[in-house]
Parts: C-alpha cells; structure tokens; sequence
C-alpha cells in the first residue's frame, strides 16, 4: 500500500512568488521567496517554503520542504469528515464539509491546498489575515486535525453507526405526513352538517 502511495504522481502549484530585499553595506540584495503546494489530488497534501536568488530554484528548495510535511487527510466521499477551524499564527480558516457538486468554495492558497488534496466539495472561509503563507499553513491545521468516524467511535467505545447523525433526517420525513387525513375528515363533517340547517329552513 505505501508502496502504491509512492508511485503517484504528485502535482505542484505555485501559490506565490515574493521578492524581498536584504540590505547591506553596499546597497540591497534582492532574493525571491516561493509558496509551493504538492499533491496528488487524491489524499495526499503538502504545503513548502523555499527562499533563493533566483525564482526556479527558490520553487525547487519550496518543492523538497513541501514532500518532507506530506500528510494523509481523512476524507468522506468528496468533502472532509466534519466542520473544523484551523489555526496559523494570525490566520483562521473555517472549513465546512458540502453535499456533492457543491464544487470548492475558496480562494487563493486555501483552493489550492484543497484541490490538491484530492476535495471536491467544501465550503472554506477565512476569518483573519489574508497572508497567502499564513492562510496555507491554517487550512494544513485544520486538515492535520480532521478526524475519521471510525477513530471517535473507537475512543468513545460505540459502534460507527451511533457516531455519524444521518438516519435522524429519514425518521423526521416519514413522521410529516401523518397529520394531513384528519384535516380532510374535518371538511368531510362540516359539509354534511350544512344538510339539516337547509332542511329545516
């Protein structure tokens, strides 16, 4: 299994590119920092920084820190487990799972992580910074802490039915139309009450 893991092909996403300068006695050095996200669009995500003189080879050292802080994200069907808020210094992402063809609801650095991450429906809001590295770096906490069913239900001692909430919605359904025969027996009684007045007038 990890060997098949392995052998997929992972896909890179340049988030953003930054020059920055570094001053010194004889005037200022400009380099260039790159945001680098890989995947393989299945399960597997990872979010690297690299920093050069020139661009290729900054994305080249962002690219070899990005497959050393690879991780699985626990998924369910296209969208994640549960609702969660990641975290990164300034930076708060809200992730929310989505029904199926909702499609990703995100933007910036936030889609891409996403995206490669193999999620085809969620629902993601950013409620701090808007830095780009920030904001990466939230959204891989909040998919780090993503939980599978199976795992709460192993800590809690239950079975994996009693964890996920989704036959609540059926019961609900079939209790609604219960009510709707006595109205119409109401009208019914009415109707053949009117018979006696007119006969008696």
């Amino acid at each position: 299994m990890i060997a098949r893991e392995e052998s997929r092909e992972l896909k890179e996403r340049v988030v953003e590119i930054n020059r920055v300068a570094k001053v010194v006695k004889g005037g200022r050095r400009f380099s260039f920092t790159a945001l680098v996200v890989i995947g393989d669009e299945v399960d597997r995500v990872g979010v690297g920084y690299g920093k050069a003189r020139e661009v290729p080879l900054a994305i080249t050292k962002a690219v070899e820190d990005a497959k050393k802080n690879l991780f699985t994200v626990p998924k369910h069907g296209t969208t994640i487990t549960h609702e969660i808020l990641g975290r990164a210094d300034s930076a708060r992402v809200l992730l929310r799972p989505a029904s199926e063809g909702t499609g990703v609801i995100a933007g910036g650095g936030v889609r891409a992580v996403l995206e490669l991450a193999g999620i085809r429906d969620i629902l993601a809001k950013s409620l701090g910074t808007t830095n780009p590295i920030n904001m990466a770096k939230a959204t891989v906490n909040g998919l780090r802490n993503l939980r599978r069913p199976e795992d709460v239900a192993r800590i809690r001692g239950k079975t994996i039915s009693e964890v996920l909430p989704y036959k609540r919605p059926a019961v609900e359904e079939s209790a609604e139309p219960t009510p709707e025969p006595p109205v119409t027996t109401e009208v019914q009684e009415t109707d053949s009450g009117q018979g006696p007045d007119n006969a008696g007038s």
